[in-house]
């Protein structure tokens, strides 16, 4: 008998007939890993939400899902939780959204352990230190004590995977687990799930848009489309010789081509220099600091007018730290200039005017849009607070940007939870675009997306980019998206720039061992064909 066997499931939304998930079978043995690759939408992770009885209300599943023979579709609430984060645990995508707010990392990999273990706080929380210390994370005692806005997105992964794994499950759904990781991290991670499943007899169900990791880590991938299964064998067979043209198309997306050329004696938008940003490690009874942490230590970067520079680095290396501070959202100590104008010692207030030639698309679209406003609400809050005007002309530019990251105006008076995650990023792009920003910085644009929507955003944004002009800081761990799109590298370590140059000087001729072993990781072969 499987370890799980799903026959004939279908999700529907409970006031229509439309089905998310169409009468979708298969199986996963003990032991055995199982990917699940489709495009954003596809169904993939309402798959494994109906596997963990976490379907959103307006959602029905039909069909049978057993596990160990039993039926999770029928089984009582209480049961049923009773296996969650017991037997069967997911790591979800978004750890940020999934990880609680109010509770620090620490506590909540703790809370399952005395939960379904019966562990004092003192087992528990040595129990915790451990795990913490096996996927990867320094610094345990701190980042135990840490709530997750403090911490780097790689970090909140690594917490995620360590209370997943907190009780030895029989099942792991890793719904793109590495999504947030640098390539380095993401090697370690995988390898640590790899010896778990080996040590434990772990099953796992891996949905990934990555087709590399699918290859290295997988015996069984099924291809999904419009919330069916299309293709399914082993990875050496689908992957090698695929029968459909979509499985053709997932293999054959990567981002392709270069950054244009540079507009002879383009002049600077934004010049930083010296930006140092650190906080309190220890402080003595009195409140005094003994000690502090350094997440950017003297860096400095300028952009030219209709530029792209790349930065990469592992996680928790400074990178959105940095761009925190070119926002002035953290505070810093060093020199910002934009438009030729020292700006980092105005008031908030005075720095109010500057702020709409300065925006950000941050990493987790879902988390960064409001779920109670429509897309229209979405993308002219800015307008309203930087260039007021009559609501017919705001509509206007609104419709306007929309066409711009190529998205209907039809989708106006809807609600990000009804789009995909490919379109969640449109829609955060157009609400920076429609400000007219001179610099945008991009924050890991594309690391939840599939490889086919990655290479469309990043299509996207270089015919933004020679349309409106616009300089970019786009931090990113996949290094083929920032070979694509950049005009120029920083590698950043330990909050400091390591390396720096031009994209094809230092992906051809990298000065750093650090930098190789980021290049070895991310393209010893990475792509499929």
């Amino acid at each position: 008998m499987s370890l799980l066997d799903i026959q004939h499931l279908s999700v529907k939304l409970n006031d229509s007939q439309k089905s998310l998930v169409k009468s979708l079978s298969f199986t996963i043995e003990a032991g055995e890993t199982v990917a699940l690759v489709g495009e954003s939408g596809s169904g993939k992770t309402l798959t494994a939400l109906s596997i963990m009885g976490l379907l959103p209300h307006n959602t029905c599943a039909s069909g049978h899902i057993l596990f160990k023979g039993q039926n999770l579709l029928r089984l009582e609430n209480q049961v049923l939780a009773n296996l969650r984060g017991n037997r069967l645990s997911m790591i979800f995508q978004e750890p940020l959204s999934a990880l609680n707010p109010l509770h620090t990392a620490g506590r909540q990999i703790s809370e399952t352990l005395i939960r379904h273990q019966g562990l004092s706080d003192r087992q528990a929380k040595t129990e915790t230190l451990a795990l913490l210390e096996r996927v990867g994370i320094k610094q345990t005692e701190q980042k135990y004590n840490a709530l997750p806005h403090a911490l780097s997105g790689g970090q909140r992964q690594r917490v995620m995977i360590a209370m997943a794994l907190a009780n030895r499950p029989n099942l792991l759904i890793a719904d793109e687990p590495t999504t947030a990781l640098d390539v380095t991290v993401q090697q370690k991670i995988l390898a640590l799930l790899d010896s778990l499943r080996d040590e434990y007899d772990l099953s796992v169900l891996l949905i990934s848009h990555d087709l590399n990791l699918v290859k290295h880590h997988a015996s069984r991938v099924a291809i999904m489309a419009d919330g069916q299964i299309i293709e399914s064998g082993g990875v050496e067979s689908i992957l090698h010789a695929p029968q459909q043209p979509l499985t053709k198309a997932l293999i054959n997306a990567t981002p392709q081509g270069s950054a244009s050329p540079l507009t002879p004696n383009a002049r600077d938008t934004i010049r930083a220099s010296e930006i140092t940003v650190r906080f309190p490690e220890r402080k003595g009874i009195l409140g005094t600091v003994k000690s502090w942490h350094y997440a950017v230590r003297n860096v400095s970067l300028a952009l030219k007018a209709g530029e792209t520079l790349g930065l990469v680095g592992e996680s928790g290396s400074g990178k959105t730290t940095l761009a925190c501070a070119l926002l002035k959202l953290q505070a810093f100590s060093g020199n910002i200039q934009l438009r030729q104008k020292s700006i980092d010692q105005l008031s908030n207030k005075a720095f109010r005017p500057f702020r709409r030639h300065l925006q950000m698309v941050f990493q987790d679209p879902f988390g960064s849009l409001s779920p109670r406003l429509t897309v229209e609400e979405i993308i002219a809050e800015g307008l309203h607070i930087h260039r007021p005007d009559n609501p017919d002309t705001i509509r206007q530019q609104v419709i306007s940007v929309l066409q711009d990251v190529q998205l209907p105006d039809t989708i106006l008076n809807r609600y990000p939870h009804e789009f995909s995650g490919g379109q969640r990023q449109r829609i955060a792009i157009a609400r920076a675009l429609v400000l007219k920003p001179e610099v945008l910085i991009l924050d890991e644009p594309t690391s939840a997306l599939d490889r086919t929507v990655q290479c469309q955003i990043i299509n996207l944004l270089k015919a933004l980019q020679e349309k409106h002009h616009l300089s970019y800081l786009i931090i990113s761990h996949d290094l083929a998206i920032i070979r694509a799109i950049s005009h120029r590298i920083m590698v950043m370590r330990h909050g400091e720039i390591l390396e720096s140059g031009d994209t094809e000087t230092v992906f051809q001729h990298p000065a750093q061992a650090y930098t190789r072993q980021l290049l070895q990781a991310s393209l010893t072969d990475n792509y499929i064909k």
